[in-house]
């Protein structure tokens, strides 16, 4: 795979860019207007919920396309047990989760649980596995009893149709519950997006679409179009907020409301921070608890510049949109109580380093206009991905330090599957406090500095762009931890 250059950056953006689509243009590429029979207004609703008892959530996974009533259209979605997004599961740590997963799609799939600490082998969080249409899998996830609380997610990771798959609906929220917090509601807030056809199916990504990454046509939380929140002044309430978007980053506002961030992904914030915006690269988290004033506002994604090819770049590619409104009103309540005790973040910098990697995104060109091929070459370090190759050999039970690097003109996200990642530079400029995250956003033309702990869960598994056209296009590598 060769780099690509400036110039070929610049052919690639005139001849893609008839066929990618911004966030904000009038008129979707299916050429239905923004707003037409779009149910704004009715109230959120939260996905149903599956909770451990004993030590135990036992799951009946059902992946299968189903007709759903979504922004007032009828739609033929993929669903988890019928729903878009599926049920919501909580555990604590030290528990097993089982999921016989049945596929009644009519391509293979699998599941991953995003950001979970768990095995990759067997019938643990394994990338490799393939369930084909009509067939059936039981999984099986131990959490450690130390396994950090936070926001986490499952959804389909059978490379090929990873975009596809997630993009037509195929995702839910998983929570592993710490202590008691006392608040006056917890909402799960499922961020996606979506483009349908004039006859309500999935629309099909174009060669551009996977050059840039895909963007909806409609942004949904929990499945809906632009639902309504309502509280009263005095409240606190834990919003857990999963950007399961293909491509789109989110940068989360909420004018007129105090906003502190209690953690993101598997990380936590020991002395929370009171934050304006939140920014969420594709399969990021957000833990927040939001302290209500009265008045009426929007939850808000501001826009998100995330660079592109030649012309495109610096267009603003995740374009700011409406997430909900909420109207805060009513007789003022007291607040609930002071805020959970949170435990001391570990530093991973108190270790030795067993060995140092770079790690690099590379784009190349690929064949061009009737060459029988894609429009762009996507990999690591010059390769795209073979799952019968191991890209990273680790000794189990190391602590690396990674440097992932990103000379490409567009951000790319960065997720390493199974092992935690301690961010310790960026930008150029060390990370004085511990943060721990399993996506990591990598700037254009910038990397980033982590390091890994291999302490636990030895296997074989995987990381890659986050930007999941991108991963089903090759941008994905492997790691064997023995």
């Amino acid at each position: 795979m060769k780099p690509i250059t400036r110039r070929q950056a610049l052919q690639l953006g005139a001849l893609g860019g008839l066929g990618v689509v911004i966030g904000g243009i009038g008129l979707s590429q299916t050429g239905l207007p923004w707003g037409r029979a779009m149910a704004d207004g009715e109230l959120l609703i939260e996905p149903e919920v599956l909770r451990s008892s004993g030590g135990l959530l036992q799951v009946d996974l059902v992946a299968a396309r189903r007709e759903l009533t979504i922004a007032g259209r009828q739609v033929h979605a993929l669903t988890y047990g019928g729903m878009v997004p599926g049920r919501t599961w909580r555990v604590r740590p030290g528990d097993s989760i089982e999921v016989q997963l049945r596929n009644e799609l009519d391509t293979p799939t699998n599941l991953h649980t995003h950001g979970l600490q768990v095995s990759p082998a067997g019938n643990g969080d394994n990338p490799f596995l393939s369930i084909d249409p009509g067939q059936s899998f039981d999984y099986r996830f131990t959490l450690p009893e130390d396994h950090p609380p936070g926001v986490f997610w499952y959804h389909p990771h059978r490379h090929g149709s990873v975009a596809d798959q997630i993009f037509g609906g195929l995702y839910g929220a998983l929570i592993v519950e710490d202590g008691h917090m006392p608040i006056s509601r917890e909402r799960v807030l499922v961020v996606s997006d979506i483009s349908l056809t004039p006859g309500g199916q999935i629309a099909a990504a174009s060669g551009a679409d996977v050059m840039m990454g895909r963007e909806g046509d409609l942004l949904l939380v929990n499945g809906q179009h632009r639902p309504h929140m309502s509280a009263r002044p005095g409240e606190q309430e834990r919003w857990r907020v999963i950007n399961a978007c293909t491509s789109r980053y989110l940068r989360l506002a909420l004018p007129g409301q105090r906003l502190e961030l209690l953690g993101i992904d598997g990380g936590h914030e020991q002395a929370p921070p009171e934050v304006r915006e939140v920014i969420l690269a594709p399969g990021n988290r957000a833990d927040l608890l939001v302290s209500m004033s009265a008045g009426s506002g929007e939850f808000q994604t501001l826009g998100y510049d995330r660079g592109g090819m030649g012309m495109m770049g610096g267009q603003n590619l995740s374009g700011p949109e409406t997430i909900a409104t909420l109207t805060v009103a009513g007789q003022e309540v007291a607040a609930p109580g002071a805020a959970l005790e949170r435990p001391s973040v570990r530093d991973l910098r108190e270790q030795p380093v067993a060995r140092q990697r770079e790690i690099t995104f590379t784009m190349g060109m690929g064949m061009m206009m009737g060459g029988g091929g894609s429009m762009m070459d996507f990999g690591f370090d010059g390769r795209a991905f073979d799952m019968d190759r191991v890209d990273q050999h680790v000794a189990a039970g190391a602590v690396e330090e990674w440097l992932i690097t990103n000379p490409t003109p567009m951000d790319h996200p960065f997720h390493l599957h199974i092992w935690p990642m301690q961010v310790i530079e960026a930008g150029g400029q060390p990370v004085s406090e511990p943060t721990w995250r399993d996506v990591i956003n990598v700037p254009a033309q910038d990397g980033v500095r982590v390091l890994v702990d291999f302490a636990r869960h030895p296997g074989r598994s995987v990381y890659h762009c986050h930007i999941l056209d991108h991963e089903d296009a090759g941008m994905m590598a492997t790691v064997d931890v023995a």
